[in-house]
């Protein structure tokens, strides 16, 4: 709960152009009523009705904007309400995506479609632009502003600065669930649901150790991937616990031909990874099962929470599911054309789509 100032701001304080005192503003009211300047900015244009801002803080707002004397600046209200029929898309990636084999690609496939169904054009930007330490700053962030909204794409962002557009009012909306900001719109894949069904899948085949491997973050999309993955083993009544997960900050050091043996010697049948940007816990694990002379899924069965790498796609087809990317795009447009025009937004998890592919199979027989 944000603390309420013990004393009341005086009207006019604070001298304005030529020592007049300045009209307040809304952050002064969002101050004295103890809620975000988004809240304010809802409850004073009207748009509070269907969200979930209570009659009590309405009520709280209303008074603080009336103790204040807030009057409604004109002028800024037309100049917000211009519309260019502009959305951004940002990417903080290096370059933007724009290669077919990169995994972002299929989500700007989406984005493309349905922003042209609705009669919108898209401006992109990629972190890069601002070069460095800066890809992800305020002044690189601020250019989205010439949208009249902007999707965000990518696992780590600067959650400092959309806080700040959220606080702000300006329409954003970012591809992947993103939880910990409150207030942040976001479309997201059933990662939790899909991941389960890949265990039911490992279980029914007879596998009765299994271990997930995946990057040291705290990414939502990898958070979630665990947490099915644990709901899978704990339906199935196999074996959890801190074992039955191996985070590694750099795969291709840790998941070595070594290590995978000594996984099987402790009977461990099959093996799950994550997809990421990189899909460096997939190839990992790959180029451990070649490195250790071992047949897939003669002597150990793998799968993939996700889509193999574009590169990697010619080779057997991994057990997993499939990012529904074109529809998550797609989603993310309707939602952020929603917000743009100052109506309530929502859109349910996508789901993703079982792959039976080729990699596992029934344990192997002890010898």
């Amino acid at each position: 709960m944000v603390e309420q100032p013990s004393k009341r701001p005086r009207r006019g304080r604070t001298p304005g152009a030529g020592g007049r005192p300045s009209r307040p503003r809304q952050a002064e009211v969002a101050r004295l009523a103890g809620v975000s300047q988004a809240t304010v900015s809802l409850v004073l244009s009207d748009k509070a009705q269907g969200s979930a801002i209570s009659d009590e803080t309405r009520q709280r707002v209303l008074d603080a904007a009336r103790s204040l004397g807030y009057v409604p600046d004109v002028a800024a209200q037309r100049l917000a309400a211009a519309r260019n029929n502009l959305l951004g898309v940002y990417s903080f990636t290096a370059t933007f995506p724009t290669d077919v084999e990169h995994s972002y690609y299929p989500f700007l496939v989406g984005v493309e479609r349905e922003a042209a169904a609705r009669g919108y054009d898209l401006v992109l930007f990629t972190g890069s632009s601002s070069g460095g330490a800066k890809a992800a700053g305020p002044e690189a962030l601020n250019r989205v502003r010439l949208a009249d909204g902007c999707l965000f794409l990518g696992r780590h962002v600067p959650l400092a600065e959309l806080k700040r557009m959220v606080a702000d009012g300006f329409p954003v909306v970012h591809l992947g669930r993103r939880e910990e900001l409150e207030g942040l719109a976001w479309v997201g894949a059933d990662y939790v649901s899909a991941s389960r069904e890949v265990v039911r899948h490992l279980a029914s085949a007879g596998h009765r150790r299994v271990v997930l491997i995946r990057e040291d973050d705290d990414a939502p999309a990898s958070t979630d991937r665990q947490q099915g993955f644990l709901e899978g083993l704990e339906a199935a009544a196999l074996p959890g616990g801190p074992g039955a997960v191996f985070r590694c900050a750099d795969p291709a050091r840790e998941v070595t031909p070594e290590r995978l043996r000594r996984w099987l010697a402790e009977g461990v049948t099959a093996f799950v990874a994550e997809e990421t940007d990189t899909g460096g816990a997939w190839r990992a694990l790959r180029a451990a099962v070649d490195a250790a002379g071992l047949s897939c899924p003669g002597d150990l069965s793998l799968a993939l929470l996700g889509s193999p790498p574009p590169d990697l796609a010619g080779g057997p087809q991994p057990t997993g599911f499939d990012v529904p990317r074109h529809q998550l795009g797609a989603a993310a447009v309707r939602m952020l054309a929603s917000l743009v025009a100052g109506e309530e937004a929502q859109e349910p998890l996508v789901a993703c789509a079982f792959r039976a592919g080729t990699t596992t199979g029934s344990p192997p027989q002890p010898r």
